[in-house]
C-alpha cells in the first residue's frame, strides 16, 4: 500500500511540474471519469486494502469559483470480521479477524463545488453534498442477521484539484469522506448515533482521473488579467528577435487589458543588445522584489512565447536605478529576478531554460537624474542565450 502511494505521489508531482494554463470561463460545462479507491473509516469491520472503483460525474460551473456536480460511481469495498460473536452456518465459531466481508455500494451524489483559484493552472477546490446509496454486505456462510442490502443517504465532503493539462483536459484528483448509514458493515452498533438518527459509519474515497470541458461561455473578465491572454498564437519557429517580440506583443495584448505595455526596443547605450527583450510593464512594490498586477499580462504572454518555442533559452536579468547602495541594488535585482524565474517555473517552463541574474545598477539605459530615466532602468530583461 505505501509503494502504491509513493508511486502515485511521484506520478501526480511529476504532471503537476509539467502543467499548462487553460482559458478559464464564466460559466462552463465539463464531465469526468477516473478510478477510485474507497476505504472504511470508522466502522466495526477492519479495513483492508484490497478495495477499487470508479467513477463518473456531470458538472455545472455557474461561475469562476461555483459549480454543481451529479456524480455516479461503483466501489467495491473489503473488510475484516472484528471481535464478537457469529457463528458459520454448520456451526462452527467464525474466528476474529480471520473472515473478509466484502461490500459493493452503488450510489449517486450531488455535490457543490467551490474552487479556490480558479484563475490558476492548478486549481484547489472543496465539496459538500449529498446523495443516496445501495450498499449490499456479503456475510457468506457467517450467520448473521443485520448484514442485509439496503439504500439509504450519506453525506459527503472533500477537498481536491484540478491541473491544467491544456485548454479543455484537467487532470483531477480527490479525497472526500462520506458519513453514511450505520449497517453498511453489516455490523449494528447502537453505541454510535449519527447524521441519520440511528448509529453511523463512514468510509473514504480517494480518486484520480481526467475532466474535459465540453462548453464553455465566455472568457472570464475576473481571470483576464491573471489568466495570460485567450489567443491562438502562431508557430514563431526560432524567434530570437526584439523586433519579432515587439510585433507580436502589439498584435495579441488587448489595449484595454494592458495600457501600451509592450515590448520596447531598448535606448541606445552605445551596448550592443541583441537578442534582448526589455519587458517594460513587468513592475515591483518600491525598495521589493514583489510583483505588481500589471505585471501579470506580460508575464504569462512571455510564458505562451517560451512554452511554444521549447529550444529558447533566456537569461533573466534584473536592474534598477541608482537609489540607494551599491549592494542593496544587487541583491534586489538578484532577487528580482529570481522571482520572475520562479513564476516562469510555476507556469511550466523548464528551469533548465532559465537563468537569473542580478545587475543591480550597473548597466542602465537611461538617466537616473530624472524620474523618467530612473523609470526605465528599473527593468527586467530577457537576453536570449544561443
Amino acid at each position: 500500500m505505501k509503494k502504491r502511494l509513493i508511486a502515485l505521489s511521484f506520478i501526480f508531482l511529476m504532471i503537476l511540474s509539467q502543467s499548462v494554463f487553460s482559458q478559464v470561463s464564466q460559466d462552463s460545462w465539463n464531465f469526468s471519469f477516473g478510478f477510485s479507491y474507497p476505504r472504511y473509516q470508522g466502522t466495526d469491520l477492519r479495513p483492508l486494502d484490497s478495495n477499487y472503483g470508479g467513477f463518473l460525474t456531470l458538472q455545472r460551473n455557474f461561475s469562476e469559483n461555483i459549480g454543481l456536480r451529479l456524480g455516479g460511481y461503483y466501489f467495491n469495498i473489503f473488510g475484516r470480521v472484528p471481535g464478537g460473536i457469529y457463528t458459520y452456518a454448520n456451526g462452527g465459531a467464525v474466528i476474529s479477524g480471520t473472515e473478509e466481508i466484502s461490500n459493493i455500494l452503488i450510489g449517486a451524489d450531488l455535490d457543490l463545488i467551490y474552487y479556490f483559484a480558479p484563475c490558476s493552472p492548478v486549481s484547489p477546490y472543496a465539496l459538500f453534498g449529498a446523495g443516496g446509496v445501495h450498499f449490499d454486505p456479503d456475510w457468506s456462510g457467517i450467520i448473521n442477521p443485520s448484514a442485509k442490502a439496503k439504500v439509504t443517504g450519506q453525506l459527503n465532503m472533500g477537498l481536491g484539484v484540478e491541473i491544467g493539462l491544456d485548454a479543455d483536459w484537467k487532470l483531477k484528483a480527490e479525497g472526500s469522506y462520506h458519513s453514511i448509514d450505520g449497517e453498511v458493515d453489516g455490523i449494528i452498533n447502537n453505541n454510535r448515533q449519527g447524521i441519520f438518527g440511528s448509529n453511523a459509519d463512514g468510509y473514504m474515497s480517494f480518486n484520480i482521473g481526467f475532466t474535459v470541458y465540453f462548453s464553455k461561455g465566455k472568457p472570464s473578465a475576473f481571470c483576464q488579467l491573471y489568466n495570460g491572454l485567450s489567443v491562438e498564437m502562431p508557430d514563431l519557429g526560432n524567434l530570437a528577435t526584439k523586433d519579432d517580440i515587439e510585433e507580436i506583443v502589439k498584435k495579441y495584448i488587448p489595449k484595454e487589458v494592458i495600457k501600451e505595455v509592450v515590448v520596447e526596443k531598448p535606448v541606445a547605450t552605445g551596448q550592443t543588445r541583441d537578442n534582448r527583450w526589455i519587458l517594460v510593464g513587468v513592475n515591483f512594490d518600491l525598495g521589493s522584489s514583489k510583483l505588481r498586477p500589471e505585471s501579470y499580462p506580460v508575464l504569462f504572454h512571455a510564458v505562451q512565447v517560451l512554452l511554444m518555442n521549447s529550444e529558447l533559452k533566456v537569461e533573466i536579468q534584473g536592474h534598477t536605478d541608482n537609489i540607494g547602495s551599491e549592494k542593496m541594488n544587487y541583491n534586489l535585482s538578484e532577487e528580482r529576478a529570481r522571482v520572475v524565474k520562479n513564476y516562469l517555473m510555476a507556469r511550466g517552463v523548464e528551469a533548465s531554460r532559465l537563468k537569473s541574474v542580478g545587475y543591480g545598477e550597473s548597466d542602465p539605459i537611461a538617466d537616473n537624474k530624472t524620474a523618467n530615466g530612473r523609470s526605465m532602468n528599473r527593468r527586467i530583461e530577457f537576453k536570449v542565450i544561443k
